[in-house]
C-alpha cells in the first residue's frame, strides 16, 4: 500500500528491499526476501521505475524478470555472480560503498581519509563490474552514507561529494 501511494504520488523511483541492512542485522534466506518482493515489484512494474535492493544474485535476477530496472547492492557487487545477473541485463546498477555487512560494518568505521578510501573502494568496484561485462554508463555510484562509518565520516563525504561526483 505504502508503495501504491509512492508511485500514485509520483515518485520517480521506488527501492524495493526485502532484507534490513541496519546495523547488526542478521541476513534474510532468499526465499523470504523473493516472497516479500515480488509481489510489489510485480504490482508497480511499468508504472514506476523499480530498484531491486538485495545483495543476493537469484533475488536480484528474479526481481529484474519482474520488471525492476536497477540492481541496487549494498556490498557493491562484490559477488561475481551478482555481476554476472547485471551483464546479463540492460539495468543500471546502484554500486554502493560498504566495508564488511550488516553485521560488521560498525567495526569497519576506520579511515584515514575517509573520501580518498571510500573513492578507490568504489573505482575498485567499478572496475570489477566493468571487466564483468557491465557498461560503465549503467554504474551508479553510492558512498553509502551511514554503512561502516561514524557521523563525521558521513559529513567529510556530504562536504567532499564534489570530489565523489567528478568520478562520472
Amino acid at each position: 500500500a505504502q508503495a501504491e501511494q509512492l508511485a500514485a504520488d509520483g515518485a520517480d523511483i521506488l527501492d524495493i528491499g526485502g532484507e534490513s541492512t541496519r546495523p547488526g542485522a542478521d541476513p534474510v534466506a532468499a526465499s523470504d526476501e523473493l516472497r516479500r518482493v515480488l509481489p510489489v515489484i510485480e504490482a508497480l512494474a511499468g508504472r514506476v521505475p523499480i530498484s531491486i535492493d538485495t545483495s543476493k544474485a537469484d533475488v536480484a535476477k528474479a526481481a529484474l524478470d519482474a520488471g525492476a530496472v536497477v540492481l541496487n547492492d549494498i556490498t557493491g557487487l562484490r559477488d561475481p555472480a551478482m555481476r554476472q545477473v547485471a551483464a546479463g541485463s540492460d539495468c543500471s546498477v546502484c554500486v554502493m560503498h560498504l566495508r564488511g555487512d550488516p553485521r560488521t560494518m560498525r567495526a569497519q568505521a576506520v579511515y584515514a581519509d575517509v573520501v580518498g578510501e571510500v573513492r578507490d573502494e568504489l573505482m575498485a568496484a567499478v572496475t570489477r563490474c566493468e571487466t564483468d561485462g557491465i557498461a560503465r554508463e549503467r554504474i551508479w555510484i553510492d558512498p553509502g552514507l551511514g554503512f561502516a562509518k561514524e557521523a563525521e565520516h558521513n559529513l567529510e563525504l556530504l562536504r567532499r561529494l564534489p570530489e565523489l561526483v567528478a568520478l562520472g
